[in-house]
């Protein structure tokens, strides 16, 4: 791979790991209701579990959707189920954590990264950079650097929002502000699916 291809997938990998989808929005909620430290394994979850499921799409995974359309509509549905479980709780939350209280707690690490199995944009994503930048005269190689851009881009980049989601949370202190956030996150998260869905 050339450098020139190499700084293009970093770009892409950048842009599609900082960009709002299911992942950022839970990282932004979390980050709002539990703070940053206690989201650490949610976002280290989310960079570990994409990292192995673009592995699996890279090393052939990807293919075998393909050639098993029923597989690829029941992972689409479990995903979608899943997505618009975490929604409704997400949106359903009224209480900013403190880290002491039974109030709730953040996605575990196993969590988020079997997440990325049924996230439709982590799919996406992982399918569209093999599809891309892979060399089928070095496939391996290939595989592994695309690995590594998305390593390097995607824990900062998922981070962003957790930290942006603790920054908020003085202003959400207020019940009915938390309250509305929640919702919005909920619904958003839930929308997430329309690209999916049509």
């Amino acid at each position: 791979m050339s450098l020139d291809t190499f700084l293009a997938l970093l770009v892409y990998a950048f842009v599609t790991s900082i960009t709002p989808g299911p992942n950022n929005l839970m990282l932004l909620a979390s980050g709002v209701n539990f703070g940053i430290a206690r989201t650490v394994p949610h976002m280290l979850g989310i960079s570990i579990g994409f990292l192995v499921l673009l592995l699996a799409v890279g090393f052939g995974l990807g293919a075998v959707l393909t050639a098993v359309p029923a597989l690829h509509t029941a992972l689409k549905i479990a995903g979608a189920a899943y997505l618009l479980y975490l929604a409704w709780k997400i949106a359903m939350s009224r209480s900013i954590s403190d880290g002491k209280g039974a109030q709730g707690r953040p996605m575990r690490f196993i969590d988020a990264a079997a997440f990325q199995w049924v996230n439709p944009k982590a799919w996406v994503m992982a399918i569209t950079a093999m599809a891309v930048y892979t060399n089928a005269d070095h496939p391996f190689v290939s595989v592994a650097l695309i690995s590594i851009a998305f390593t390097i881009v995607n824990l900062p980049s998922v981070s962003v929002w957790a930290g942006f989601g603790t920054a908020l949370r003085g202003f959400l202190s207020d019940p009915v502000r938390l309250k509305r956030f929640n919702i919005a996150m909920g619904v958003l998260l839930a929308a997430t699916l329309w690209p999916m869905l049509r």
